[in-house]
């Protein structure tokens, strides 16, 4: 076939189903370490990220089950180790969030480096410097960073990526006092992991400006929980349709 033949003049009718955030997906599943009793997480999407996410609590002891493409239960009171696997955790990027839901279960967690698609460098020096204000300390041996503290204590902290905003609000959330976090990101995957939080119990405010408060809590309980859709792919699809719209 060397050429397509377009009969226009009618209108373009129909819905499309968008997919759970990726972003959200991939900081709330970590999250749900912190909790005391199972999670089920709802409009997940089904991508490798998050497939790798749910396979690093079960290697950690964490009871997980699809049920469904886009629906997990998590019981995350069998984790037993503060270790994130090194093979699993360097396929993805988004493995360094396991870093502030482990601090803020057991104040401790190791983990890999992150890796996945070949973007270049992922320095995580503002994780850090957030995590070493809450009063950890770290260590790097042999691609696994290792961070501890004795208490996790709230700070005022001042960010310059969504990434780390993400990071220090799981590591903020259980810390003793009030930690504030002056240029947080205000993406709507920042907000929706701020709500699913405080949905377990947290006392997280000002997710979506530029100023987010967090007042630590002593416990996070279980939750059902459904991931916002994904502004992306929401986009990309307006996007189809206002450019098939322009060729009729």
């Amino acid at each position: 076939m060397n050429k397509y033949i377009i009969h226009g003049g009618r209108p373009l009718m129909g819905e499309v189903t968008i997919s759970g955030a990726k972003n959200a997906a991939v900081a709330i599943i970590p999250a749900v370490a912190m909790a005391e009793s199972p999670c089920r997480i709802e409009n997940v999407p089904n991508i490798s990220d998050v497939k790798l996410s749910a396979r690093i609590l079960t290697e950690m002891g964490a009871t997980v089950r699809w049920l469904g493409k886009n629906t997990v239960e998590i019981d995350p009171t069998t984790i037993h180790t503060n270790v994130v696997p090194s093979e699993l955790g360097r396929k993805m990027r988004g493995s360094y969030y396991n870093i502030g839901a482990l601090l803020g279960r057991c104040s401790k967690a190791i983990v890999p480096l992150p890796g996945g698609c070949d973007f270049g460098v992922r320095p995580i020096d503002q994780h850090i410097k957030g995590f070493k204000a809450l009063g950890c300390t770290y260590s790097l041996n042999d691609g696994m960073i290792e961070v501890s503290a004795k208490e996790l204590r709230g700070a005022h902290i001042y960010m310059v990526t969504g990434g780390a905003t993400m990071n220090i609000i799981l590591a903020a959330v259980k810390a003793k006092g009030l930690t504030v976090i002056e240029n947080a990101a205000r993406e709507p995957h920042v907000v929706d992991l701020a709500n699913f939080l405080n949905s377990m119990g947290a006392n997280i405010s000002g997710a979506g400006t530029d100023v987010i408060k967090i007042r630590g809590v002593e416990h996070l309980k279980g939750i059902t929980y459904s991931i916002i859709p994904d502004q992306i792919e929401a986009g990309t699809w307006r996007l189809r349709l206002q450019r098939a719209a322009m060729c009729l």
